[in-house]
C-alpha cells in the first residue's frame, strides 16, 4: 500500500475536483501518477478533445512513483492531508504516449488567460448555434465532428496552439482569469501551462483513440 502525503486540504480538493471532472465524461477514466520529489502529475484523457490533461499537486514529503490507476477508486481514496494509491489497472493507450518532462521552451503569442477564456466561451456557443441549426436528421456524429473539428481546431492568436486545448483547460479548471497562461513546445508536442495544471497534444497524429466533438 503506497500512501502519498498531500501538502494540505486544497491539494486535496484539488485532486478531488480534478477527478470528479474527468469522472463525469468517462466513468470508467484511468490516470497515470507520476512523481518526483514533492510534486505529483496526475495525467488524465481530455474526453473526445485529443489532449492529456495534467493536474499538477504539492506533497509534503518527497515521493518515488509511476502508476496507473482508476480515477474512480483514486478518489474514493482522497482524505485530507493524503491519497492512498489504488492497485495498478492495464493502462489505456494513451496513458503510454505521454509529454516529456524537460526540454521545453516558451513561445510567444498566446493570447492572455481571460482572451482564452472568452475565446472558449464564444467557441462553445458558436458549435450550440450550428448544431441547432441543423435539422434532426443531419446531426449525425459525423456532422458534429465535422463541425467540432473545424471550430476546436482554429489556432490561438500566433501560435500553432488550437483552441482545444484551452477549452480542456477550462473544461478541467486549469484556465483562470487570474492565473497566467503559457505556451510550451519540445518536440512535437504543444503545452499550455497554468500555475494549477497543463494540457499537452501532440502537434502530428495526435493521441490513440480521441476524437473532437466538444464535451
Amino acid at each position: 500500500m503506497t500512501v502519498v502525503p498531500l501538502a494540505g486540504e486544497g491539494e486535496a480538493a484539488g485532486l478531488a475536483a480534478f477527478l470528479q471532472r474527468l469522472l463525469k465524461y468517462d466513468r470508467a477514466a484511468a490516470v497515470r501518477l507520476q512523481a518526483a520529489g514533492r510534486a505529483l502529475a496526475v495525467f488524465g484523457r481530455a474526453p473526445a478533445l485529443d489532449v492529456v490533461v495534467v493536474r499538477a499537486i504539492a506533497l509534503a514529503e518527497p515521493v518515488d512513483l509511476d502508476r496507473t490507476v482508476s480515477a474512480g477508486e483514486l478518489l474514493e481514496a482522497v482524505e485530507a492531508e493524503a491519497v492512498t494509491v489504488p492497485a495498478a489497472v492495464t493502462g489505456p493507450s494513451w496513458a503510454g504516449l505521454l509529454p516529456p518532462r524537460g526540454g521545453w521552451q516558451q513561445q510567444d503569442g498566446l493570447p492572455a488567460s481571460t482572451e482564452l477564456g472568452r475565446a472558449v466561451q464564444t467557441a462553445v456557443g458558436e458549435f450550440k448555434a450550428r448544431v441547432e441549426e441543423l435539422h434532426e436528421d443531419k446531426r449525425t456524429r459525423a456532422e458534429l465532428d465535422r463541425i467540432g473539428a473545424e471550430i476546436w481546431g482554429r489556432t490561438l492568436g500566433s501560435t500553432p496552439l488550437p483552441l482545444r486545448a484551452a477549452h480542456a483547460a477550462y473544461v478541467f479548471g486549469l484556465l483562470r482569469p487570474d492565473a497566467p497562461a503559457a505556451l510550451l513546445t519540445a518536440g512535437p508536442w504543444l503545452r499550455l501551462r497554468t500555475p494549477y495544471g497543463s494540457v499537452a497534444l501532440r502537434r502530428a497524429g495526435g493521441l490513440p483513440g480521441l476524437g473532437v466533438t466538444p464535451v
